[in-house]
């Protein structure tokens, strides 16, 4: 505390200092650096700014939520109620429906980032971020300047890149072969004949964007996947299901979301949809695999317009040879098989963070905080939810920090 000290000296009296500092790339920063405009870096500013503690956030693109506003496709709408996606301090507007859409939920972002004058420093994609041992503080890197700061907070989440799988035969194909960060409507995809690979929320959604608009769509599953029905009784099946778990052990609860879905459902299983040993909320707190909430995408698979197909062999010209043997004709491959971390690229940690795969290496709820001021927000895999209870501890946490240093500089500057 004593060089932060000495560096807010000398930017109070020396009016050239800044300039200095600037001029050799350092940048001092008495709060926290933030890595990440997305919902978690903001609503842990917003938590920050309401307990009087400032912070800088650092953004690699050129606005914030740059995953929704860039890398998702038009269709999109919340999968949760907004009761259960909104940030900190402030909720959703009264006329938002149940499931905001992609549109609705940027403008709260943007109205969230103008409420709390949250200002990030955009194109500052962090090269590396390590701890000084000697300064007692953190240097953080981009292309143009070094950041120095007691407080690093990593928002960037557990989906910062795009994961493709390595698949033999790739440049055989001779046609598209996309994530669904590029994907954004069936329009293109007319009359032709994709493979959708990957069986989770977004598949299942592009798979029935695809037959909205009028596109033959087929589904590789691999695994075995829980399909729940968005509404149950009335209610959010995620909603009743919280409600639920304040009475009764998880393991009953999804025993009766099983009986309720089979009975709204059917049988998964006929159809090439099997389902995990372990019930959906089970599966969630063990692996983080989320269980899918069907928007009508079943009923086309039902129906046959959406074909269910068994994991790859490999690709060939303009087909795609199965593991059971079969070969089928497409025109497209658009693989919805989700993101990962990109922590282990830039952070030189490895305590509070895993090299293998970019998470927090300890469970949650204990995943938020690391070691030397170092605090993690996004990576739950719970979602909005999660990240808003990872900011609300951080914030606090640091302004016990903040408070007790800048109670001691009081009693040091009357001594």
């Amino acid at each position: 505390m004593d060089f932060l000290r000495e560096i807010e000296g000398k930017r109070a009296h020396d009016p050239i200092f800044n300039d200095k500092a600037m001029s050799s790339g350092r940048s001092f920063i008495p709060g926290p650096v933030i890595v990440g405009a997305g919902p978690s870096g903001l609503a842990t500013a917003a938590c920050l700014k309401e307990k009087g503690v400032p912070s800088v956030i650092l953004e690699r693109s050129n606005r914030i939520a740059s995953l929704w506003q860039l890398n998702t496709y038009d269709r999109l709408c919340l999968h949760l109620p907004k009761q259960f996606c909104e940030l900190p301090l402030m909720p959703f507007p009264e006329n938002f429906p149940t499931y905001p859409t992609k549109q609705q939920f940027i403008e709260y972002l943007e109205a969230y980032a103008e409420r709390f004058d949250i200002r990030p420093r955009f194109n500052e994609s962090v090269a590396r971020a390590e701890y000084d041992h000697t300064l007692g503080f953190w240097r953080v890197k981009t292309e143009t300047t070094e950041y120095v700061c007691r407080w690093l907070i990593v928002a960037t989440g557990e989906n910062a890149e795009a994961m493709v799988p390595e698949i033999e035969g790739r440049r055989k194909f001779g046609g598209p072969i996309v994530h669904t960060s590029s994907y954004k409507s069936g329009d293109v995809y007319r009359g032709k004949r994709v493979l959708v690979v990957g069986c989770g929320n977004s598949g299942m959604e592009v798979c029935l964007d695809l037959c909205n608009h009028n596109a033959r769509p087929s589904l590789v599953v691999r695994d075995s996947v829980h399909i729940l029905p968005r509404q149950m009784l009335g209610k959010s099946t995620f909603g009743l299901s919280m409600w639920l778990l304040k009475w009764l052990p998880m393991r009953l609860v999804d025993h009766l979301l099983l009986i309720v879905s089979r009975f709204m459902l059917g049988d998964t299983a006929k159809f090439g949809l099997d389902r995990p040993k372990l019930g959906p909320l089970e599966l969630k707190n063990l692996s983080g695999k989320t269980p899918v909430l069907d928007v009508g995408t079943l009923a086309k698979i039902k129906s046959g317009d959406i074909k269910i197909c068994p994991g790859i062999r490999q690709l060939k010209c303009h087909a795609v040879e199965f593991v059971d043997g079969r070969t089928e004709n497409f025109d497209a491959i658009i693989f919805a098989t989700g993101y990962k971390s990109n922590v282990p690229f830039w952070l030189k940690e490895r305590d509070l963070f895993s090299e293998k795969d970019g998470l927090p290496r300890r469970p949650f709820p204990n995943g938020w905080k690391g070691n030397c001021g170092l605090y993690a927000v996004g990576f739950t895999k719970r979602g909005l939810l999660g990240a808003s209870m990872d900011a609300k501890r951080i914030s606090e946490d640091i302004e016990r920090c903040w408070k007790a240093d800048a109670k001691r500089l009081t009693v040091k500057s009357h001594t």
